[in-house]
């Protein structure tokens, strides 16, 4: 961290933060369209703002599966070996499986592909994604396809449905994203649905952040009896009834606390709510929390478990020559995934592709029979209809490093002093249809409170989205899930500051690195509320102050070269030219008046916001905040 890093100085005490409710903006949205962007599947709902009360779901596919209702699609992409769009979903599924295999090995599949953003710590505009060929894009790319392709069938079918037709100011967007997610990864999203074009960067308004298991907090709020299963009521298989004779009152009591475990294909994603009454909106009571542990975890304990098997070379071998097959038996096991539960006591039948069996032989020269015989593999069994035997012990076996990771977070979660009281937990999410994952979930946590589990579990986040996207004040109090601050120079003080901290600028002595705080780790932040701060440019006649952020997950933070402190995001802020406003033009004998900058920033909501304002001369001036330029 450079010295230089601090080209400004506060010109005023920190203050605390003030509270300025904003006015309620009159809706200008005729319809609000919803993206679900998952880790495995994805989908979009709408409603009309006259007609807030339906909310309609996205048409089914084309394609799907047998068996499966696809409201939702594969979160799965397929670019021409140009690197052409070509399809998305089941159609981009179905399309590369029946390529040739020599052909499909020039073409470029996607599958997964939003866990990159949630794990890559320095992720920029060229963060790239491997598709299964193994070619390189950048990720950018990829989910500008992907919800290019959800903007044009959202705007057909809402123009299906309306006869108005529609200009595209009246639409607000609303995206979801994992509340664990730091403000790089929010940020990559809004400039993907920029570049795809649902709004203009000159109308960020018309796109809100959505957080996931916030979403389905607001859709669960309102839930009646008849929309929920309560696992607390079902007859439990051990004997232990849990007192199953209480009726799911849902009506909401005031004060009531609940947390939203919403366990996706990538991520598990916590949050802890309180109804405020009488006006029923939401207020954060711990920072979210949660992480990479969804439902992937067991695709690749299932794929780390054929390489114990096969042999990793193989397995990687198999990948890159056959890509399509291998897309295949992924699709086979995850078929069969869904139907694993605790009770069952017959084995799961996974059929392997003939061209596994046949690229083992060729490729091993002894039968995928002797390779398991070999492995010493028992749980796993080979059946003569050419499939995959896993006992339940694999299953399990397969399962339980996510579940436990699952369970360990909610447990750990209740045992916060904000958190105690909880009557409800709410399972939402793909995952959350698992009955292996409700049954551990029951087990852990059904005697302290009830778990509930919305019927359209699947769609909850969806369907919370479009409410969010009607009234986004609905969530009033917000954890901040980081401490946030800026790295600034203060008079050097000896005694109090360290003298490798010294920097001498035009005779003055300063402490350079000083960590200036703006909000700290889960303190409670309101909508609307905002941190005010001033800052002078270090030299007369400068263009543009430049103001990094720094973040850091503890809050004993003095200066920016303190562990656990990472630099986060710049703050860009444009001056004009001063002389002009009568402000520090002093240029010869008089000395200029320090030129005083206002910056508000906004952390209440989802993402943060800035503003400023040039004191001197009122002007307002260009402030954008950037997340992804390391």
């Amino acid at each position: 961290m450079g010295r230089n890093d601090c080209g400004i100085a506060p010109l005023t005490p920190s203050p605390s933060p003030r509270v300025e409710i904003r006015p309620k903006a009159a809706c200008l949205f005729s319809v609000v369209v919803a993206i679900d962007f998952g880790t495995t599947s994805s989908g979009y709902a709408f409603s009309f703002t006259q007609d807030s009360e339906a909310i309609h779901m996205m048409k089914r596919w084309e394609g799907g599966d047998p068996g499966v209702a696809n409201q939702k699609s594969p979160t799965c992409l397929l670019l021409t070996p140009h690197l052409r769009f070509h399809s998305f979903g089941f159609a981009a599924r179905d399309f590369y499986h029946d390529l040739d295999p020599e052909e499909a090995r020039h073409w470029l599949y996607f599958d997964k592909f939003k866990m990159k953003i949630h794990s890559t710590s320095d992720l920029t505009m060229e963060t790239e994604l491997e598709a299964v060929n193994g070619r390189r894009v950048r990720a950018i790319e990829v989910f500008v396809h992907a919800l290019r392709f959800f903007r044009e069938h959202a705007l057909k079918e809402v123009k299906d449905q309306s006869s108005s037709v529609l200009e595209g100011e009246e639409i607000r967007w609303v995206i979801t994203v994992p509340a664990v997610w730091r403000q790089p990864a929010k940020q990559f999203m809004r400039e993907a649905a920029y570049l795809a074009g649902l709004v203009s960067p000159d109308c960020p308004e018309h796109l809100l952040i959505a957080l996931e298991p916030e979403a389905a907090s607001i859709y669960c709020r309102k839930l009646r009896l008849h929309q929920v299963i309560d696992l607390s009521v079902q007859p439990i298989t051990n004997g232990l009834d849990l007192d199953g004779s209480r009726p799911f009152d849902s009506s909401f009591r005031q004060g009531d606390r609940y947390v939203v475990a919403d366990c996706g294909g990538g991520t598990v994603d916590l949050t802890v709510h309180q109804i405020e009454q009488p006006q029923g909106t939401l207020k954060e009571l711990y920072k979210a929390s949660g992480g990479p542990y969804g439902a992937v975890g067991v695709d690749l304990a299932f794929e780390a478990m054929l390489c114990q098997i096969f042999g990793e070379d193989f397995i990687q071998s198999f990948k890159a020559k056959r890509p399509a097959a291998w897309v295949d038996l992924t699709i086979a096991f995850e078929a069969r995934k869904r139907t694993a539960s605790p009770g069952r006591t017959n084995a799961l039948n996974i059929s392997l592709p003939f061209s596994f069996i046949d690229f083992y032989k060729r490729h091993r020269g002894q039968s995928v029979e002797a390779a398991l015989r070999r492995s010493n593999m028992n749980i796993v069994k080979w059946s003569s209809q050419g499939m995959l035997r896993l006992t339940q012990e694999a299953m399990n076996e397969l399962f339980q490093p996510t579940i436990i990771n699952i369970v360990q977070h909610i447990e750990e979660l209740m045992s916060k002093p904000e958190v105690r009281g909880v009557r409800f937990v709410f399972l939402v999410g793909g995952f959350a249809e698992s009955p292996m994952l409700q049954k551990a979930v029951q087990k852990s946590l059904g005697r302290t409170c009830r778990i509930i589990i919305p019927h359209d579990v699947g769609l909850t986040i969806l369907k919370g989205a479009v409410l969010f996207g009607l009234d986004p004040t609905v969530v009033r109090v917000r954890r901040c899930p980081v401490t946030y601050g800026v790295g600034v120079l203060n008079r050097f003080v000896n005694g109090r500051h360290p003298r490798d901290k010294l920097l001498i600028k035009e005779g003055r002595e300063w402490c350079t690195d000083i960590f200036d705080r703006f909000v700290s780790v889960d303190q409670s932040v309101a909508l609307g509320e905002v941190v005010k701060r001033s800052y002078t440019p270090a030299r007369t006649g400068q263009r543009k102050i430049i103001i990094n952020i720094y973040c850091s997950t503890t809050d004993d933070v003095v200066y920016i070269s303190d562990p656990g402190v990472r630099k986060c995001g710049t703050i860009t802020l444009d001056l004009p030219e001063a002389g002009a406003e009568g402000g520090t033009g002093a240029a010869g004998g008089g000395s200029p008046e320090r030129r005083e900058i206002r910056a508000t920033m906004q952390f209440g909501d989802t993402e943060i916001k800035v503003t400023a304002v040039d004191v001197t001369s009122s002007r307002s001036v260009r402030a954008s905040i950037d997340f992804l330029s390391n």
